[in-house]
């Protein structure tokens, strides 16, 4: 398992959060409030969220470790489509966590 974290700067993290839910809930069995959520992107890759008052935690969890930068580029990509109106920095910390 591999396991990265980026904290990102945001008022808005609890829409965001719930945004991409909401977003991915359409395949997958996501669970989330206005303060956490968790989309299993299969039984073994998963991402956790978390809202803070200025920024939103995100804990991605993969099985194998070469689809680490993938799923990212996916994850961030998806929330920078959301958050258009604000530029946002997701940078991912390899190996640590957080939720």
């Amino acid at each position: 398992m591999a396991t990265s974290v980026s904290r990102v700067k945001t008022e808005h993290a609890s829409r965001y959060l719930q945004q991409l839910c909401k977003h991915w809930s359409h395949r997958f069995s996501v669970e989330f409030d206005a303060n956490a959520g968790k989309v299993p992107f299969s039984d073994e890759n998963f991402l956790d969220l978390a809202a803070e008052p200025d920024t939103l935690i995100m804990t991605l969890t993969v099985e194998k470790s070469e689809d680490l930068e993938r799923m990212q580029t996916v994850v961030a990509d998806h929330l920078k489509r959301f958050a258009f109106r604000e530029e946002l920095d997701v940078t991912w910390t390899a190996g640590a966590t957080e939720v």
